[in-house]
């Protein structure tokens, strides 16, 4: 929705002075875009990588990695001397949240500061990549851009069971290292380029991803807004360029025509989503199988009932429900198969098997239920009372059901034919008023190349050669997208700030060589993401420190030269995956089906939240909880999490007062401050000092100083005089918030336990803890 509204002012403001007026002649768009097409007139994006190498500078003790003597040169250009370094346990918490998007344990700490050895810097990133928490925070990186969600959208929201399988295809391709082109082609065209392999298949849930409403009664605008949200995100995504705006006219700043749109629309005119293809047999494979077959043996003669009853009304209900859709749709439907086009073929393998049991039923409520109603069917009332009576019997054994995991794989593929449905620049982007016809293409204003289809026998071969393009070496967009991802990743900012617009609208690069350099690294190296992130991780701009300085702030106000090292606010699976950490409750299992942790009572979710009876499972890493997207998790949406509805670009920062009342007040939250309270008592014992020191260390990676010291225990002193009192008001009875997760035998005086327990939460709740310096 941001996209389209930011579209539509573009188009009102810049319709004066588009690049192509919207009604202009088709051949006059021609002949523009061929002469704005060559390589001495395109904007800078799409220019070819060019590695000049890295400039000279004159503090070169300062350059540990290509990427200082980019950004050095930029400074000493302005007289500007880098920051000194961060001291090491500054260093361990920071890169720790930007690789792990967790805060380090004190062990982890300790070790590091203590290691005085020539490599201990790379040893430290060497074991922060090399951990499957690596590939579990990059995945959501990529993730937000998949617009990944465990349900479809719309209003009835439906569960995809097993769309958790794509979620640990990515957390494994980051930790695994799996070469980015190869990561990309196995989610556009997995299944055609890699045929029998599992993975790759479940790859094109990228492409499966799609918000979708599968009671649309017109499957054709469906079958047109399913390519349409795969084109607009992969543009996003993948190639940092606002295609979506082409959609309706073209673009009215980048060189984008409406064919062009079009054209790539048309790579995907034939896909097709198939959400039953058998899993290889695992451990949730098993159990889920094992729990089905009890809840089928418990519910069978109910369900053979049920069936009973709707057996004579199958026709019916069928004929039915095949006549509500609209015109288009039912031109196909209705058409005899000796008849079907391609698009007829689509749209019969939507519509397979779409009446459910749940239509079968509405039949029967429409022409059973209201005597009054014209549709009402006499013999249908009893039939209608006799299902409704087995469906609530059937709803009592519901806690039998499988309530996690699927044994099946959903994926994008094709329906096993050559040919693909016609595809049409649409007139406003209206699917209803088809203009010319248009064959894949990519834009021309960005290339000349031609793409070469070779279908499969069981697929057009479209997707493989968008894939190819996308990912060749020539493609100047998709490696400059990519770095610069990860850039903004570790800096905050991109080297484009606008990080999913390479377009004239978007911000040109702050820093262009860096940029080319990275790119062009990237892709020699093997297109390696752990390089990338290598790199960056042992320059010596990463290492600066943050403190702040007058004068940069007097040269360089956006810190856009990153003389220092900035500051930024952590996400909302940082926070909350940290507390976890902090209070020792973090449950560190990788990968499997989604996770419903508690929610509020008043959220009045229904069987959209269904908590997750393991109660292991309620701490589990953010990326497992299950993202609806009619309930969003609300701890996770009150601090900005990812939106699935569309390729989520940048994470907003915002601080508001609902954030700090959820952390106050959260019984969760406080829940976990109880237990990080028990195990400071646990490990330091009574002493005070001991338990301050040990409290920072876990959750600021640093000591208390002076001052600080002084003031939390001037808290904790006041603090168990304000507990006394209400004690004494309240004759005994006030309950005490007491530390959880003792080990031991701790003799504790349960007035200073409580008010202990009461200075954790509170500094918990700073916001030391909420950024990362």
């Amino acid at each position: 929705m941001k996209n389209n509204v930011r579209c539509l002012i573009l188009a009102m403001l810049l319709s004066s002075s588009a690049v192509y007026a919207v009604d202009a002649p088709e051949g006059a768009q021609a002949k523009s875009t061929a002469n704005k097409s060559s390589a001495a007139n395109r904007d800078w994006s799409w220019q070819p990588v060019a590695n000049s190498g890295a400039p000279e500078v004159q503090q070169k003790k300062w350059v540990r990695t290509p990427i200082d003597a980019f950004v050095l040169s930029k400074l000493e250009e302005k007289g500007i001397k880098p920051s000194p370094e961060a001291a090491r346990a500054a260093y361990i918490r920071r890169a720790t949240l930007d690789a792990w998007g967790l805060i380090p344990t004190t062990a982890e700490v300790e070790a590091f500061v203590n290691d005085k050895s020539p490599d201990a810097y790379e040893k430290l990133v060497d074991r922060l990549l090399s951990s499957p928490r690596y590939g579990e925070r990059q995945a959501r990186k990529w993730l937000d851009l998949a617009r990944y969600a465990d349900s479809t959208g719309f209003q009835n929201d439906y569960t995809r069971p097993n769309m958790w399988r794509y979620r640990d295809y990515v957390i494994n391709s980051f930790n695994e290292d799996k070469p980015y082109d190869r990561f990309i082609k196995e989610q556009l065209a997995g299944d055609e380029l890699y045929p029998g392999d599992n993975n790759a298949l479940i790859a094109t849930g990228f492409l499966a991803g799609f918000p979708d409403n599968k009671n649309s009664r017109d499957l054709i605008q469906r079958k047109y807004q399913i390519a349409t949200d795969i084109t607009d995100t992969i543009g996003t995504a993948i190639l940092g360029t606002t295609l979506e705006c082409a959609r309706c006219h073209n673009h009215k700043s980048d060189k984008i025509t409406q064919k062009d749109y079009f054209a790539l629309h048309s790579f995907f005119a034939n896909v097709n989503l198939v959400e039953n293809i058998p899993a290889p047999k695992g451990p949730v494979e098993i159990q889920y199988e094992q729990d089905l077959a009890k809840w089928e043996a418990a519910t069978k003669e109910l369900r053979e009932k049920r069936a009973a009853v709707i057996e004579p009304i199958r026709a019916a209900a069928e004929q039915y429900h095949r006549e509500r859709y609209l015109t288009d749709s039912r031109e196909s439907i209705f058409k005899p198969k000796s008849e079907w086009n391609a698009t007829d073929r689509w749209v019969h393998h939507r519509l397979a098997n779409v009446t459910t049991e749940e239509d079968f039923g509405g039949y029967l409520r429409v022409t059973g239920e209201n005597k009054d109603s014209p549709e009402h069917i006499k013999e249908h009332a009893e039939k209608w009372l006799e299902y409704k009576k087995l469906t609530a019997e059937l709803k009592k054994l519901d806690k039998l059901k499988p309530k996690r995991g699927s044994n099946t794989i959903s994926a994008m593929t094709e329906l096993g034919y050559q040919d693909a449905p016609p595809s049409y620049v649409f007139f406003g982007g209206n699917h209803e008023r088809p203009l010319d016809e248009v064959q894949p293409a990519f834009p021309a204003a960005i290339t000349s190349e031609k793409p070469v289809i070779v279908p499969t026998g069981f697929s057009s071969g479209r997707r493989t050669a968008l894939a190819n393009w996308i990912v060749s070496p020539t493609n100047p967009l998709t490696a400059r997208v990519f770095v610069n991802r990860v850039w903004d990743q570790y800096f905050g900012t991109g080297i484009v700030r606008t990080v999913s617009d390479f377009g004239r609208a978007g911000e040109k690069p702050n820093n262009p060589e860096l940029l080319d350099y990275l790119a062009d690294s990237f892709v020699k190296q093997g297109w390696s993401v752990k390089k990338l992130h290598k790199e960056i991780l042992l320059s010596s701009v990463y290492r600066q420190s943050s403190d702040y300085r007058e004068d940069i702030y007097k040269a360089d106000p956006e810190n856009k030269l990153l003389a220092v090292f900035p500051r930024k606010r952590l996400d909302a699976e940082q926070i909350r995956d940290s507390l976890l950490v902090a209070s020792g409750t973090l449950d560190d299992r990788i990968g499997g089906p989604a996770v419903m942790p508690p929610v509020p009572t008043n959220l009045n979710a229904g069987a959209f939240w269904e908590v997750s009876e393991d109660k292991g499972d309620w701490n589990r890493r953010s990326i497992y909880v299950f993202t609806r997207r009619s309930v969003p998790y609300p701890l996770l949406s009150t601090f900005d999490m990812a939106s699935p509805q569309q390729a989520h670009s940048k994470r907003d920062v915002t601080t508001t007062p609902l954030q700090a009342l959820t952390l106050v007040n959260s019984n969760v939250v406080f829940g976990w401050s109880q237990s990080l309270a028990g195990r400071v008592i646990s490990e330091v014992g009574a002493d005070e000092s001991a338990q301050l020191d040990k409290l920072y260390e876990i959750l600021f990676a640093r000591k208390p100083d002076k001052a600080e010291r002084a003031t939390l225990a001037g808290f904790l002193k006041n603090h168990e005089k304000t507990i006394q009192s209400k004690l004494k008001d309240s004759d005994g009875k006030l309950a005490l918030a007491v530390p959880v997760g003792l080990k031991g035998d701790q003799p504790l005086d349960p007035v200073r336990a409580s008010a202990f327990v009461d200075l954790v939460h509170t500094v918990a709740n700073s916001n030391e803890f909420s950024y990362r310096f």
